[in-house]
Parts: structure tokens; C-alpha cells; sequence
């Protein structure tokens, strides 16, 4: 059953026995695992089935630290399927969705050379999660190595040394959790949703070790509470650590927050621009097919060169992969799509500043950058203004399918290689609660991002490991893009601020997920990572609220 929230008697108590607060991937996917079951689920959900911009203002965060951290509104999408309404890479012709790969066994394991890592288990005690999870999004079979996907006509890219490798992306449709999964939720008797329903506060009892309910607040100005047994934060890493430090009338620091680790280690995926891949023939457009997004035994894949768990050991690197993209002659991402990028970035920390009232660092700074380039400033306006879509002049991120043109070494002369990161965790990135109130009333998240040496010394390494092993494997010469002004773009994978760990003062979540010294507290999504890789995070996302639902259902057995 689906329920406006709007609609409901004010102060009314609803009564059930699990509570999930998020709609989202995690969500969605710990309530579809609850069907059927002989205990009641009430399925929280701040936005509507449709988009609303008035929901979407209370995803405002204020933002401290340089580079600027942008987009920050987006990446909380209040509504029904949560960021899952936002995937955008178009995975065949009927379906829009996302790309999807596990963790490697590196990232779940303690490394000297990356501070706070290591996870309370290992990659082998959840890949039976990630095979639930890969059915679960819909994926093709569990093999993420190219001999699963490549032939004579699309072969992997042989290096002579032991430093890369090809691996593959699979990706997966985005209307099974906007639209397919919500359907299936909402015809169970055990399950009820409930829309327009933002939790602003978790009451506990005098000790906050047990959670009694929560609060819940509706823009239309209804107020109502959820009581329940076990209660689940799965609203994402900015608004689930949000929700524990505003829960603080029996913990002055927030829920959870003894050890004052709520909030910290944020993490992203940094996309970088790597450099352009010069190859020696044109030929190798025609053999390269592996490393397009298409269609292979039914399901969508993508090749892609990371390091090998041997070359982090041997040089302390973070973990990185990198994308090829077929580039014409005319392309260029030199002085003026950097330019223009940096001139809205300054533009957007200014407009924030204005309308806070308040003095940005490096205010001269960015003032000088927004009139030094208003032309990229005024051709950015135009296009927003009349709202227009760029067309897809080449293969991005969002687009592939180039391998099937017949005139690819005619067209094409380079490829653009682009990287997504590991970063490393650093507990002084972290969430805390603004001055500035919401349109509930309630404080705002304000995140503090800084760009660290250890992520810069690592990609910069990884740039020339790259550079020597193309030109080894003779694919070509790459020239490398300087990390000094690149512009670092999110990819909006927040991971971290109520990281897992086994001792309650390194982390918020134990191995379970539970809250430590909450017995009935637990949180889903990837706030709970301790490290995040370079992987989009969806399916350890989804492998983790398996596993979490798991754990629930022998707590009512």
C-alpha cells in the first residue's frame, strides 16, 4: 500500500515492527526482501512518486573546503527510486540505467599505505550477496574479467607486464527501483509506503541505546511519528549522517556519535580527465569494440584498464580505472572547457555566498575567475535558460555503441581517457549540521571536502603507469593531462560518514550494520563503507541491504 503523507491525522502514531527510512536502491531493496513476511514494514520516503522541486530544496547543503564540491543538491534526489532517477547512461535502445561492478579483494583489505582502511570482512564472504545482487539489478552472469566477454573480433588489450589488465563494467536497468520493484512493494500486505514523509529526528529512550520512533514532518505542515522494533537509515551517506547528529536529545553529540566519528571520512569517486591516447595506427579503432558500451550475450558490458592488485601492493596505489573514449581531430578539452568549467564552479560558490550572506575563502579568487571568463559564463546562461539538450556528438559517459560504425578509422584519430579514483579516507572530510535551517526548520548538513596529497601522489603515478604500459603494449602514446588545474568532477557516489568498523571508536556501524550501543538501529547504503574503491558503489549498495535484510529476518524468526 502507497500513502500520501500529507493526508494522514496529525500527531498520529503509526505502529509496525521494521521501519525503513529511504526509498532508494537500499532502500527498496531491503523492503522487497521484507515481502511476504510475517512481520510489518513502513517504507519512509521523502519525495513523491513524480519530481517535486519543493522537496528537492531540502537537499540545500552548505559546502566548505576546496576544490568546491559540486552539485551537492542533486545528490540527494528525494523521490521514489532515489538517485536512481537520475542514472542517464543509455544501456541499449528501450533502457536508460547505470554501470555496475564489485569491489575488488583490495579494497576490502587492511593496506599500510591507506589510512583508516580495511573492512571487518572479506570480498569472498560477500560475493554470495553480490550473485543475489546481480539478479537483483538485473545484470548478466557474475564475471567481471574479460575472458567472459571478449572474442576473435573484440579481444582484451594484451600488456606485456603485470601492471594492467582489463576488466569489465555491467550495467543494469534504472525503472526496476523508479518503477518494476515499487509495484511489487506496494502490493504487499506486510509493507506500507509512505511519500512526503521526511524524518527530521529519532527519539530514543533516556539511555539511546533503543530507538522508540521517529519523527516525521510533511511540507504541507502535518506532523506524525513512526514506533517501531527495528528501525533502518537508508537515505543516503549526507542525510543519514544528518539524521544522527540531529537526533540529539538524549546524545548531545548526535546518536551513535560517543566517539565523535558521525560524519567523517566522506568519500567520493573523483572523475579525472587522464589525458589523450594517441594510437600508432588508426587500425585499432576497428579492434577495440571491448571497450564500447554494447550488447554481449544479451546483457550490456564495458572494458575498462585498472591496476593490478600485485602494482597497489608493490606502489602503494590507490585503486583507479580508466575509460576510452573515440576522439575526432577537432576535439579538444584544453583552455576553454577548463575555463568554462572552473567559471561556474567560482560562479556557484559566489551565488551560495550572496545568498547566505556570508564571505567565501578566496573570494577575490573566484571574482577574478568569473570576469576573467565571462564569455564561458554567458554561453553557459544561454544554454540553461533555453533549456537545451546537447546532442551527443561523441561517446561519453552516458552514450556508447561506437564500435558498431563501419568508418570508425576514417572518423576517429585519438582516444580520451578518463579515470575514476579511489580516495582515500580522511576523518576532517566529514558532515556536520549548518547554522542554516531547511524549509522544515531543521539545520541543513554543511560538508567539509578537502583534496588530499595521498589522492593526488596516487593518481599522478598511476597517470605514467598508464602511459608506459600503452606505449608498451603498443595501443599507442598517451599524453597525459596535468593533475595541476584538472577539473576533479563528482561522480556522486557519497560514501563514509557512518563508516563500519569493529572497534565504536574507528567507526559508527558494526559488522552488522548495526549502530554501536543501539540494539535496534541499523543503517544500509554506502555510508557504511569504510573504503570506497574506484566501483560505482550500487551493487555493493544492494549486496549489503541483502545481506542486512538477512540479519533482520532472524531477528523476528
Amino acid at each position: 500500500m502507497l500513502v500520501d503523507s500529507c493526508k494522514l491525522p496529525r500527531d498520529e502514531v503509526i505502529e509496525t515492527e521494521v521501519c525503513i527510512v529511504g526509498a532508494g536502491p537500499a532502500g527498496i531493496t531491503l523492503a522487497r526482501e521484507f515481502i511476504g513476511q510475517k512481520f510489518r514494514v513502513c517504507l519512509l520516503e521523502s519525495g513523491e512518486i513524480n519530481f517535486n522541486h519543493k522537496t528537492r530544496s531540502l537537499s540545500e547543503c552548505e559546502n566548505i573546503g576546496y576544490p568546491p564540491f559540486l552539485g551537492l543538491k542533486d545528490m540527494r534526489h528525494r523521490q521514489y527510486g532515489g538517485q536512481a532517477n537520475l542514472w542517464n547512461i543509455q544501456i541499449n535502445d528501450q533502457q536508460i540505467g547505470l554501470r555496475h561492478v564489485p569491489f575488488d579483494e583490495i579494497d576490502f583489505e587492511k593496506r599500510d599505505w591507506v589510512p583508516y582502511s580495511g573492512w571487518p570482512f572479506s570480498r569472498s564472504h560477500l560475493n554470495p550477496f553480490y550473485e543475489r545482487a546481480q539478479s537483483i539489478c538485473k545484470l548478466g552472469i557474475f564475471a567481471y574479467e574479460a575472458e567472459a566477454w571478449e572474442d576473435v573480433e573484440s579481444p582484451r588489450v594484451c600488456f606485456r607486464g603485470d601492471k594492467l589488465t582489463t576488466t569489465m563494467f555491467q550495467f543494469g536497468p534504472s525503472d526496476i527501483f523508479t518503477k518494476e520493484y515499487r509495484h511489487e512493494i506496494s502490493q504487499s500486505p506486510n509493507i506500507t509506503t509512505y511519500i512526503n514523509a521526511n524524518v527530521v529526528e529519532l527519539e530514543t529512550d533516556e539511555t539511546a541505546k533503543i530507538v522508540t520512533r521517529v519523527r516525521v514532518a510533511c511540507l504541507s505542515g502535518n506532523k506524525f511519528w513512526v514506533a517501531a522494533k527495528i528501525f533502518i537509515l537508508a537515505a543516503g551517506a549526507i542525510e543519514n549522517a544528518r539524521l544522527l547528529l540531529m537526533s540529539n536529545q538524549n546524545q548531545k553529540a548526535g546518536l551513535g556519535n560517543h566517539n565523535d566519528v558521525v560524519g567523517r571520512f566522506f568519500m567520493d569517486h573523483p572523475l579525472i580527465r587522464c589525458g589523450m591516447l594517441f594510437p600508432k595506427s588508426r587500425k585499432i579503432f576497428n579492434s577495440m569494440a571491448l571497450y564500447d558500451l554494447r550488447q554481449v550475450n544479451n546483457c550490456s558490458v564495458m572494458g575498462k584498464f585498472t591496476l593490478t592488485q600485485q602494482v597497489m601492493r608493490q606502489e602503494k596505489l590507490l585503486n583507479m580505472s580508466a575509460l576510452l573514449f573515440p576522439r575526432d581531430e577537432k576535439f579538444q578539452f584544453s583552455g576553454n572547457e577548463r575555463a568554462k568549467s572552473e567559471t561556474i564552479a567560482s560562479v556557484k560558490i559566489l551565488v551560495s555566498a550572496i545568498k547566505y550572506n556570508k564571505i567565501p575563502k578566496k573570494a577575490l579568487w573566484h571574482f577574478g575567475i568569473a570576469i576573467a571568463n565571462i564569455n564561458h559564463l554567458l554561453s553557459f546562461g544561454y544554454e540553461n535558460y533555453f533549456n537545451r539538450k546537447q546532442q551527443y556528438l561523441f561517446p561519453n559517459l552516458s552514450q556508447g555503441g561506437w564500435s558498431y560504425n563501419k568508418d570508425n578509422e576514417q572518423k576517429y584519430v585519438k582516444f580520451e581517457v578518463l579515470s575514476q579514483t579511489e580516495q582515500a579516507p580522511n576523518r576532517n572530510n566529514r558532515v556536520t549540521l549548518s547554522d542554516i535551517k531547511d524549509r522544515l526548520g531543521y539545520p541543513q548538513p554543511r560538508l567539509t571536502f578537502y583534496w588530499n596529497d595521498i589522492n593526488t601522489d596516487s593518481i599522478k603515478r598511476t597517470q605514467k603507469i598508464f602511459a608506459e604500459e600503452f606505449a608498451n603494449a603498443a595501443l599507442g602514446e598517451l599524453q597525459i593531462e596535468p593533475l595541476e588545474g584538472n577539473v576533479k568532477i563528482s561522480t556522486h557516489h557519497n560514501m563514509g560518514t557512518t563508516r563500519m568498523h569493529l572497534d565504536p571508536k574507528q567507526g559508527v556501524v558494526d559488522e552488522n550494520c548495526q549502530v554501536h550501543n543501539v540494539s535496534n538501529l541499523f543503517i544500509a547504503g554506502s555510508s557504511v563503507f569504510p573504503t570506497g574503491g574506484y566501483a560505482n558503489p550500487t551493487l555493493t549498495i544492494v549486496a549489503l541491504a541483502v545481506r542486512l535484510a538477512d540479519r533482520v529476518k532472524t531477528l523476528f524468526s
